[in-house]
């Protein structure tokens, strides 16, 4: 007993049980857990293309090594070249070396060893990692867009266990299969995440203008995830290994877990129903459109650059991680600015302009020659996906003013399916189109498509302008006199 009355006197502890109820300890709840999640979402980009060629490599290695055996002598030897790494791997009747040094003077060892210190422009094994990267990075968005209407009951009492489930299997996943079963996990993990992160906050900032400012914090922490993310996966896995940075965001999950054992108490609420009419929202059907063709660019990047960067450009595996840094960095920037801005500009405006810079900046990617050539065209594209992101998401909350229902949840859900959408059919797509027409199509078709598309925000030109002043007269006429003149 004596043991048990000094831990509850523990002041850590103590703390947690007088704050269970505090709005900022949940906020911070909410940061974190939207940071690491989005972390996992971004980490493994320049990490699942290298790690799974060296796996198809190795077994390519292992199987020539079979052949040799049953067809040489004892005591031969092979030369076995890595066009990735240059490397070659000297093989024998019992063994296998690694060696750094050349092969003997031969001529046909001279040509192969001048052919790996040039990139594997036009190899066939890095095209078809583009498929099967494709296919992994979509997986997380399909299955979070299928689970998302069903997690809401589940949400309080499953979420621990998905993170950890996906986030080990991450960590010691060694074949194709474990990686994809892992991958999606994390699309139940992301759902329970974005459900329960942003319906806590509606529920514990009842004042609209405190509840966009929480959101608005909490989406801070989805950028700043995705801006950590694939610096901190290349480097880790060029100089720890692939296991390393999963270990660290899993024992940083860990920590978050617990704070949601001590503070959170599952609650049961039943949702509430917003129907939209066709016909009163129609301009709005663009803002999911601009939110999905947006985010679909970098979408399509993700499992494609870095199998790009590989073919072309000889880049090593830290390399391939912060190629994305300054698309991640331009984004934050994006949506801090516009934020304000766009209200004053014209959301319709601003979402047209990012739409436009969003398919030049993309076009302008395979002229790149090496990772500083991308600097410009990222930072293009992550600031004017800022700009969409920013200018979209405020008009999506006025379509749900004028409806005279004051949840939120359904409508921003709609932006969150756009979203999903575009995570879940940019990869398989891109992944399909690099490898059949190669990577500079894949960029001019998803540019070309932006821009076009560009235009149809003029629809949201008059109908927002005029709503938010009816929207204003409808909050005004709901208050007293004296809070009427304010408001007006």
């Amino acid at each position: 007993m004596g043991g048990l009355d000094a831990l509850r006197q523990f002041r850590f502890l103590q703390w947690l049980r007088e704050e269970r109820q505090s709005r900022k300890l949940i906020l911070f709840i909410v940061f974190v857990a939207l940071l690491l999640d989005n972390m996992l979402l971004t980490v493994v980009v320049p990490i699942i293309p290298s790690y799974l060629y060296n796996l198809d490599e190795s077994a390519d290695a292992v199987r020539n090594n079979s052949l040799l055996h049953q067809q040489d002598p004892a005591g031969s030897f092979r030369s076995i070249v890595s066009l990735y790494d240059n490397s070659v791997k000297q093989s024998g009747f019992n063994s296998t070396t690694r060696s750094a040094d050349p092969v003997p003077p031969t001529p046909a060892g001279s040509e192969l060893l001048q052919n790996s210190s040039d990139c594997p422009r036009f190899s066939k094994k890095l095209l078809n990692e583009n498929v099967k990267v494709g296919m992994l990075f979509a997986s997380k968005a399909t299955v979070q867009l299928l689970t998302n209407p069903f997690i809401g009951p589940l949400t309080n009492r499953s979420e621990p266990v998905y993170w950890f489930c996906y986030w080990f299997l991450f960590a010691f996943s060694s074949s194709y299969a474990l990686l994809f079963l892992a991958r999606s996990l994390q699309g139940v993990g992301s759902s329970c995440s974005s459900v329960a992160g942003m319906g806590m906050l509606a529920s514990v900032y009842t004042d609209d203008e405190e509840r966009g400012h929480a959101i608005g914090i909490a989406l801070g922490g989805l950028a700043l995830g995705v801006l950590v993310g694939p610096p901190f996966g290349s480097v880790m896995y060029d100089f720890v290994g692939k296991t390393a940075p999963f270990l660290i965001l899993a024992f940083l999950a860990l920590f978050d877990g617990a704070l949601q054992l001590f503070v959170l108490q599952p609650t049961k609420v039943e949702p509430e129903q917003v129907l939209i009419s066709t016909q009163s929202s129609y301009p709005f059907i663009f803002i999911p459109g601009a939110i999905c063709f947006g985010n679909m660019a970098i979408a399509m990047m993700e499992p494609t650059l870095p199998i790009w960067m590989m073919e072309t450009m000889c880049a090593r595996k830290w390399q391939l991680g912060v190629a994305f840094l300054p698309a991640s960095i331009s984004y934050l920037i994006g949506t801090n600015i516009f934020g304000t801005l766009a209200h004053k500009m014209g959301r319709w405006l601003c979402a047209l302009i990012g739409m436009v810079v969003v398919g030049f900046s993309v076009l302008c990617v395979p002229f790149a020659k090496d990772i500083y050539g991308l600097i410009l065209p990222n930072f293009g594209v992550g600031f004017a996906i800022g700009m969409v992101d920013s200018s979209m998401m405020p008009i999506m909350g006025y379509l749900v003013d004028l409806r005279h229902v004051s949840v939120y949840g359904s409508v921003y859900a709609i932006a969150d399916v756009a979203f999903c959408m575009g995570f879940a059919l940019g990869p398989s797509i891109g992944g399909s189109i690099a490898e059949s027409i190669g990577f500079s199509w894949l960029m001019t078709i998803i540019g070309i498509v932006d821009i076009f598309f560009a235009p149809l925000c003029l629809f949201l030109r008059n109908p927002p302008g005029q709503e938010e002043k009816i929207v204003r007269y409808r909050n005004c006429s709901r208050l007293n006199f004296s809070q009427t003149q304010k408001c007006l």
